[in-house]
Protein backbone atom coordinates (compact mmCIF):
# COMPACT_ATOMS: atom_id res chain seq x y z
CA UNK A 1 0.00 0.00 0.00
CA UNK A 2 1.30 3.72 -0.90
CA UNK A 3 2.57 5.81 2.02
CA UNK A 4 1.12 8.80 0.61
CA UNK A 5 -0.65 10.08 -2.37
CA UNK A 6 -0.49 13.39 -4.47
CA UNK A 7 -3.15 13.80 -6.51
CA UNK A 8 -4.89 16.81 -7.61
CA UNK A 9 -8.30 17.04 -9.49
CA UNK A 10 -9.85 20.54 -10.97
CA UNK A 11 -12.37 21.90 -12.81
CA UNK A 12 -12.16 25.25 -13.99
CA UNK A 13 -11.67 27.79 -16.82
CA UNK A 14 -8.48 29.33 -18.36
CA UNK A 15 -7.36 33.12 -17.04
CA UNK A 16 -5.38 33.57 -20.22
CA UNK A 17 -4.46 31.79 -23.45
CA UNK A 18 -1.33 28.65 -22.81
CA UNK A 19 2.04 29.47 -22.45
CA UNK A 20 4.26 27.55 -24.96
CA UNK A 21 7.80 27.24 -24.06
CA UNK A 22 10.46 24.84 -25.02
CA UNK A 23 13.16 23.08 -22.64
CA UNK A 24 16.45 23.14 -23.02
CA UNK A 25 16.30 19.56 -24.40
CA UNK A 26 13.48 20.58 -27.41
CA UNK A 27 10.58 19.37 -25.30
CA UNK A 28 7.17 21.57 -25.49
CA UNK A 29 6.06 22.53 -22.12
CA UNK A 30 2.76 24.64 -21.63
CA UNK A 31 1.96 26.27 -18.98
CA UNK A 32 -1.62 28.13 -17.82
CA UNK A 33 -3.73 29.34 -14.99
CA UNK A 34 -6.72 27.80 -13.85
CA UNK A 35 -9.66 29.23 -11.82
CA UNK A 36 -11.73 27.80 -9.65
CA UNK A 37 -14.81 29.34 -7.42
CA UNK A 38 -16.73 28.31 -5.19
CA UNK A 39 -20.22 30.40 -4.68
CA UNK A 40 -22.57 30.22 -1.27
CA UNK A 41 -25.35 32.38 0.56
CA UNK A 42 -23.92 33.91 3.94
CA UNK A 43 -26.73 33.02 6.22
CA UNK A 44 -26.17 35.78 8.14
CA UNK A 45 -27.01 38.63 5.50
CA UNK A 46 -28.30 36.23 2.99
CA UNK A 47 -26.16 37.38 0.26
CA UNK A 48 -24.76 35.52 -2.49
CA UNK A 49 -20.93 35.61 -1.97
CA UNK A 50 -18.32 33.47 -4.04
CA UNK A 51 -14.61 33.10 -4.04
CA UNK A 52 -11.89 32.72 -6.74
CA UNK A 53 -8.80 30.53 -6.26
CA UNK A 54 -6.01 30.77 -9.10
CA UNK A 55 -4.13 27.24 -9.90
CA UNK A 56 -0.42 27.54 -11.95
CA UNK A 57 -0.66 24.31 -14.52
CA UNK A 58 2.43 23.20 -15.87
CA UNK A 59 1.73 20.25 -18.85
CA UNK A 60 4.97 18.05 -19.83
CA UNK A 61 3.19 15.69 -21.85
CA UNK A 62 4.03 16.16 -25.19
CA UNK A 63 0.80 14.73 -26.80
CA UNK A 64 -1.74 17.00 -24.34
CA UNK A 65 0.84 20.06 -24.86
CA UNK A 66 0.21 19.86 -28.89
CA UNK A 67 -3.73 19.53 -27.59
CA UNK A 68 -3.55 22.23 -25.29
CA UNK A 69 -1.46 24.69 -28.24
CA UNK A 70 -4.22 23.35 -30.60
CA UNK A 71 -8.20 23.65 -28.77
CA UNK A 72 -7.14 25.75 -25.35
CA UNK A 73 -8.01 29.48 -25.34
CA UNK A 74 -8.58 31.88 -22.52
CA UNK A 75 -11.94 30.81 -20.38
CA UNK A 76 -11.99 27.49 -22.04
CA UNK A 77 -13.37 24.88 -19.10
CA UNK A 78 -11.03 21.81 -18.30
CA UNK A 79 -10.77 19.00 -16.01
CA UNK A 80 -7.78 18.24 -14.84
CA UNK A 81 -5.70 15.67 -12.56
CA UNK A 82 -2.15 16.14 -11.83
CA UNK A 83 0.24 16.41 -9.09
CA UNK A 84 1.40 19.22 -6.77
CA UNK A 85 5.22 20.24 -7.19
CA UNK A 86 6.83 22.88 -5.36
CA UNK A 87 9.83 24.19 -6.83
CA UNK A 88 12.44 26.88 -5.56
CA UNK A 89 13.93 29.60 -7.88
CA UNK A 90 15.77 32.98 -7.57
CA UNK A 91 13.69 36.09 -8.53
CA UNK A 92 16.17 39.14 -10.59
CA UNK A 93 17.25 40.87 -7.29
CA UNK A 94 18.33 37.15 -5.93
CA UNK A 95 15.32 36.83 -3.74
CA UNK A 96 14.54 32.80 -3.17
CA UNK A 97 11.14 32.40 -4.46
CA UNK A 98 8.96 29.16 -3.80
CA UNK A 99 6.07 28.18 -6.38
CA UNK A 100 3.93 25.62 -6.21
CA UNK A 101 2.44 24.18 -9.49
CA UNK A 102 -0.47 21.70 -10.50
CA UNK A 103 1.97 19.43 -12.74
CA UNK A 104 0.99 16.59 -15.47
CA UNK A 105 4.63 14.51 -16.06
CA UNK A 106 5.44 13.42 -18.93
CA UNK A 107 3.64 9.88 -18.35
CA UNK A 108 0.85 11.27 -15.80
CA UNK A 109 -2.00 13.22 -15.69
CA UNK A 110 -5.08 13.58 -17.68
CA UNK A 111 -7.05 16.54 -19.04
CA UNK A 112 -10.83 17.14 -20.09
CA UNK A 113 -11.85 19.91 -22.47
CA UNK A 114 -15.34 20.41 -20.97
CA UNK A 115 -16.44 23.35 -23.47
CA UNK A 116 -19.11 22.74 -26.09
CA UNK A 117 -17.61 22.80 -29.95
CA UNK A 118 -19.73 24.12 -32.32
CA UNK A 119 -20.73 20.57 -33.84
CA UNK A 120 -22.14 20.22 -30.10
CA UNK A 121 -19.90 17.58 -28.58
CA UNK A 122 -17.06 18.18 -26.08
CA UNK A 123 -13.68 16.67 -26.40
CA UNK A 124 -12.02 14.93 -23.48
CA UNK A 125 -7.93 13.97 -23.73
CA UNK A 126 -7.09 10.86 -21.88
CA UNK A 127 -3.85 10.08 -21.25
CA UNK A 128 -3.69 5.82 -22.00
CA UNK A 129 -0.37 5.13 -20.89
CA UNK A 130 3.20 6.53 -21.57
CA UNK A 131 2.75 10.27 -23.78
CA UNK A 132 -0.44 8.87 -25.10
CA UNK A 133 -3.40 11.10 -25.58
CA UNK A 134 -6.15 10.76 -27.25
CA UNK A 135 -9.47 12.91 -28.37
CA UNK A 136 -12.77 11.00 -27.50
CA UNK A 137 -16.12 12.17 -28.81
CA UNK A 138 -18.35 13.05 -26.32
CA UNK A 139 -20.74 9.87 -27.10
CA UNK A 140 -17.47 7.58 -26.81
CA UNK A 141 -17.06 9.22 -23.12
CA UNK A 142 -18.63 6.18 -20.29
CA UNK A 143 -20.50 8.40 -18.03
Amino acid sequence: MASSVNKVILIGNLGKDPEVRSAQDGTKVVSFSLATSETWKDKATGERKDRVEWHRVVVFNANICDLCEKYLRKGSKVYLEGQLQTRRWQDQAGVERFTTEVVLARFRGELGFLDSKSDGGSHVVQDDGPGIAAPMAADDVPF
